[in-house]
C-alpha cells in the first residue's frame, strides 16, 4: 500500500484516461482539466511509479508495455471507485448529459429550465460533444444519440424518429409552391452533403436530380443560419428547425416531413442507468421531444392549410 499511498489518485486517473482515449486533449475533456494539467499528472505518475508509461508518436501517445499491463486493473479500479460513489451521486443528484452541440444549442438549451423547475434537486450538466462518448470509465451519465441504433453493446431507448423537410427564409418561401420550385433557388449544403434529400424526394415520387449551386458550411447549425438569412433552401432536421419556424425566422415552404430511417436514442451509463435521476430525465426528455413536435404539427397545419402532397 506504500506506493498507492504516495501516488495521487488524480495521476492514476490521468494515466487511465490517456491510455483509453489516446490523446491528452481527449483525456483532458473527460477529466475536465486542460491538456497541460493532464501532461503534468502523467509526468508525476511516471516519476512516482518509476516507469515510462507512454511513448509520444505523431498520432498520439502510445502506451508502453508496462502501461498496457496495468491498464485493465486501472480501468477496473476506477470503475469500482465510481460505483462506490454512485450512491452519493444519486443523493447529490448530479446528472451529466453528453449531447451533440447543435442539439444542445438549437433545442435542449431552450427547454432545460423546465426540467429544473420540475426537478429542482437534480443538477444537470450538459456536455456538448461531436463524438459519441464512451461510458467506460466515464463520469457521463446520459447520452443522446442519433442513428439507426443506439450503438454497439448499449441498451438504448428510442426517443423519437428523425424526420427532415426543406426550410428557407419566409421571403424565399413565398416563391415556392411545388417541389420543382425548390430547385429554382440555391441549395445549402452541409460539407457538400445532401442528407435527407433522396428520402424526401422519393417520398413524393420524385427521382434524385442535379442540385443547383449553393453555399457550403461545415455544420448544420451554420446551414440553418444561412437559410434564415435568405441564402437558399436547406434540408433540416425537424427538431432543430421547429423553434425557428415558430419564431418566424424560418419557413417550411412545402408540407410534409419525411423519415430518414434514423432515430433519437437515449443511452445511459450502466453505472447510473437505473437511478431515479436518470429515469426522471429520460421520461421528461421523451415527453418534451414529443410535445415540441406535436405543437408544431398543430401550428403548421393551421398556418398552411395544405395537403401532404406538395
Amino acid at each position: 500500500m506504500y506506493r498507492l499511498n504516495n501516488t495521487p489518485l488524480s495521476t492514476l486517473r490521468a494515466v487511465e484516461a490517456i491510455a483509453r482515449l489516446g490523446t491528452l486533449t481527449r483525456a483532458a475533456e473527460e477529466l475536465g482539466v486542460t491538456p497541460g494539467a493532464v501532461s503534468q499528472r502523467l509526468a508525476k505518475a511516471e516519476a512516482n511509479l518509476g516507469h515510462q508509461l507512454f511513448v509520444r508518436r505523431a498520432t498520439g501517445l502510445q502506451p508502453t508495455e508496462v502501461c498496457i499491463r496495468i491498464l485493465p486493473d486501472l480501468t477496473t479500479g476506477m470503475k469500482h471507485l465510481s460505483d462506490a460513489l454512485s450512491y452519493l451521486d444519486d443523493r447529490e443528484t448530479n446528472l451529466t448529459v453528453s449531447v451533440a452541440p447543435i442539439f444542445a444549442s438549437r433545442w435542449l438549451i431552450w427547454r432545460i429550465h423546465r426540467f429544473h423547475d420540475q426537478e429542482p434537486t437534480i443538477n444537470v450538466r450538459v456536455e456538448p460533444r461531436a463524438e459519441m462518448v464512451s461510458f467506460k470509465g466515464s463520469e457521463v451519465d446520459v447520452g443522446i444519440r442519433v442513428g439507426t441504433s443506439p450503438g454497439p453493446d448499449l441498451d438504448g431507448s428510442k426517443l423519437l424518429d428523425q424526420r427532415v423537410f426543406p426550410v428557407c427564409s419566409p421571403e424565399i418561401a413565398r416563391s415556392i409552391q411545388t417541389i420543382d420550385d425548390v430547385f429554382d433557388v440555391p441549395i445549402i449544403r452541409e460539407n457538400s452533403n445532401f442528407f435527407g434529400w433522396a428520402e424526401w424526394l422519393a417520398h413524393f415520387g420524385h427521382k434524385a436530380r442535379a442540385f443547383p449551386a449553393g453555399p457550403t458550411y461545415v455544420d448544420a447549425s451554420l446551414c440553418l443560419d444561412a437559410a434564415m438569412t435568405g441564402q437558399g433552401v436547406f434540408m433540416a432536421w425537424e427538431t432543430l428547425a421547429c423553434d425557428s419556424i415558430k419564431a418566424g425566422q424560418l419557413a417550411a415552404p412545402l408540407p410534409g416531413r419525411v423519415g430518414t430511417g434514423q432515430s433519437y436514442w437515449f443511452v445511459a451509463n450502466p453505472r447510473t442507468a437505473k437511478s431515479p435521476k436518470t429515469r426522471k430525465f429520460q421520461k421528461w426528455l421523451k415527453k418534451e421531444l414529443e410535445l415540441s413536435i406535436l405543437e408544431w404539427d398543430r401550428d403548421s397545419s393551421l398556418q398552411t392549410g395544405r395537403s401532404e402532397q406538395p
